[in-house]
């Protein structure tokens, strides 16, 4: 501990956007607005977006996406929880909005968009906590009196439809939500799948991806920075949140999950993670899973070249995967 009235050391910095004090105080550079105000964002008539708060204690906003339809028949619900290591990101970032309203246009469902809170200001299991304070809200939509009219009248909403999709962090995020809720409970809600999108997962011992070449928007080193910044102060990336089949990590064997589907980029850092969750869990037997991976596609390719032919396919094997599981009782 440093004498008094010593001025504070920079114990991590993060692309220069993010700073972690010796004294605990964070600072975070107004640049990242800049940055992120640079991608345009995209408009589609065909769905409406909205905002709305979800849990007033901890101000938490979500986005909901709806599309435009004449016709009656209800739609399924996605919600999506954004990427960014626990540390960056938001339901208003350019490229998580407008992957939103892809999502609901192309899956023609609505999509809720939460936020959760970031480290290094908020450690997990925060945005655990924050994400399952997300589906109960939900929950209270499909029960109460007074819900949010986008959920009723018109074209209204299937409760019975729930997929969850996650991407990178917020694949993390869904891997919890999968088995801390299991199957059914969270009546009327039925989640029917969830999507990991390139899942950040971590791990002491390295993986053959991991040591491989860096990608061109992300580094092993700031892999390593968003695990330091967002686990339990000394904390390694064996920790149970971070690496769910680590020394530590509770048995998984056991528990009951909905249909799950784990998607990643050939060349991205985080492949082999994926691949092992997903193999490990689908060895356990009575789990659905599936594993799916893009060639040479690096991590997010999705959010960065929504465009592509590679972004197309996803989508349509999203649309596969929630058609296939929409009537499994």
């Amino acid at each position: 501990m440093g004498s008094l009235g010593e001025e504070p050391q920079v114990a991590e910095d993060c692309m220069g956007l993010l700073q972690l004090l010796s004294n605990g105080t964070v600072l975070r550079s107004k640049s990242i607005d800049l940055i992120t105000q640079q991608i345009p964002l995209a408009n589609h008539e065909t769905v409406l977006f909205k905002d709305s708060v979800f849990h007033k204690p901890n101000n938490l906003h979500l986005r909901l996406y709806k599309p435009v339809s004449s016709s009656n028949r209800t739609i399924p619900v996605v919600v999506f929880f954004h990427g960014g290591g626990f540390c960056f990101g938001s339901r208003s970032w350019p490229h998580f909005h407008n992957f939103c309203l892809t999502l609901a246009s192309s899956l023609h469902a609505l999509v809720v968009a939460p936020d959760y809170r970031l480290a290094p200001e908020h450690r997990l299991p925060a945005a655990f906590e924050d994400a399952e304070t997300a589906l109960i809200w939900l929950r209270d939509q499909a029960v109460s009196g007074d819900c949010d009219h986008w959920f009723e009248g018109g074209q209204g909403v299937d409760f019975d439809r729930v997929y969850v999709l996650g991407d990178s962090s917020g694949g993390n995020i869904a891997h919890h939500l999968a088995f801390r809720f299991g199957s059914g409970s969270l009546s009327p809600v039925r989640v029917r799948g969830y999507v990991l999108l390139g899942p950040f997962f971590g791990g002491e011992e390295r993986t053959k991806s991991e040591d491989g070449p860096s990608e061109q928007k992300l580094t092993l080193d700031l892999l390593d920075k968003f695990w330091r910044l967002s686990l339990p102060e000394g904390a390694t990336r064996d920790h149970p949140m971070a690496n769910p089949f680590g020394p530590t990590s509770p048995e998984l064997e056991s528990i009951s999950i909905e249909p799950m589907l784990v998607i990643a980029g050939g060349s991205e850092l985080l492949r082999d993670r994926a691949k092992e969750y997903a193999y490990k869990l689908k060895k356990m037997g009575g789990k659905e899973i599936d594993y799916i991976e893009f060639e040479n596609e690096e991590h997010g390719f999705y959010n960065h070249n929504p465009s592509s032919d590679a972004s197309q396919q996803l989508l349509r094997i999203i649309g596969d995967f929630m058609y296939n599981f929409s009537n499994i009782f």
